[in-house]
């Protein structure tokens, strides 16, 4: 079946084998394209403040079904829902008067929500894992909000790599991880925060889900103290899994020196073939974060060793950090 697009744009056709994914830019003509895919059922790539999202219709069991299968993700793992403002929020989400606060204050930009459904949202299952709570953000970038005016609708996003490779902060990630799975990818440039957005849970007693692009302790001054929830066995948002944003090379952790087979990933001044920041700033190290395990990992090649600096853990130092400890973990 051919899904007519807009004029000047070519037609989407839906089908079981996918084309060469194409490269969309963020002008009208490309967010038309992009927006046209989305309406039928289709995948694209789009930038936000934080990495590069994977959307689909959040509303079609078929575009969340191929969202999981394009990245190899389990069924059990939920989505975030990418939405343009607050109003389009509230249509999937309840909203206490503390979560009203905490939006007011963090959206839009690098923060997730994870709040109670409502049973009127219209989600497919498949996005919340078939939770009574659902993952919302309203993203800050502005490809990623003309992109979710254009398209009418919310987008189920999860990052746009294979489930548990490291994560893409430029278009060129996209291609090299899922070209020919998706069908197309909108070119916004490098994304200014590196890493995946903070999740908080405000379900019960606020708990940090996942650290991210919004310091814990800029959270802790407006709620106070933050429990921890989750688990890779029984994830309740995005990003808990115990193995995730690995590169292909073993990475070795708080390495103070280097091995003769290491590559060397440094933070602050010292020896390093590449390093997150010279001046030892997390916000510049975050940002470089995705981009520079990629490049360590061609630097190792086959059966390769990354051994990567100290990191402090405060500030979004904790978030490359959780990063870190999950591209270092066992793998199955």
């Amino acid at each position: 079946m051919v899904i007519p697009a807009t004029p000047g744009i070519k037609p989407y056709a839906t089908s079981q084998k996918m084309n060469e994914t194409e490269t969309l830019t963020a002008t009208p003509e490309g967010l038309a394209r992009a927006a046209a895919i989305l309406g039928a059922q289709g995948l694209v790539a789009f930038p936000t403040e934080t990495v590069y999202g994977l959307g689909g219709d959040a509303r079609s069991d078929l575009a969340v079904a191929r969202i999981f299968d394009a990245k190899g993700r389990p069924r059990f793992n939920p989505l975030i829902v990418h939405v343009p403002d607050m109003a389009s929020a509230r249509t999937f989400a309840v909203f206490d008067a503390r979560a009203k606060a905490v939006a007011a204050a963090f959206w839009p930009g690098p923060l997730t929500l994870v709040l109670p459904l409502r049973a009127d949202a219209g989600l497919s299952p498949l996005v919340t894992a078939e939770l009574n709570t659902v993952a919302i953000r309203i993203p800050a970038h502005p490809v990623a909000q003309a992109l979710l005016r254009a398209f009418g609708g919310p987008l189920a996003a999860p990052s746009a790599n294979p489930s548990g490779r490291v994560s893409p902060t430029r278009a060129a990630h996209v291609i090299d991880g899922l070209s020919g799975r998706i069908d197309a990818v909108i070119d916004g440039g490098s994304c200014a925060v590196g890493v995946e957005s903070t999740i908080l849970g405000l379900v019960e007693e606020p708990a940090l889900l996942r650290p991210g692009g919004i310091a814990t302790e800029a959270l802790e001054a407006m709620l106070g103290p933050l429990a921890t929830g989750g688990n890779a066995e029984k994830p309740n948002a995005p990003g808990q899994l115990a193995s995730h944003y690995a590169p292909g090379a073993a990475v070795r952790l708080n390495a103070q020196t280097r091995l003769p087979d290491e590559v060397r990933l440094g933070f602050g001044p010292g020896d390093a073939d590449l390093n997150l920041s010279a001046k030892a700033d997390l916000i510049e190290a975050a940002a470089n974060l995705f981009h520079m395990l990629r490049e360590a990992d061609v630097l190792a090649g086959r059966g390769g060793r990354i051994a990567i600096a100290p990191i402090p853990e405060q500030g979004l130092g904790r978030a490359i950090n959780d990063r870190l400890r999950r591209a270092a973990a066992p793998r199955g």
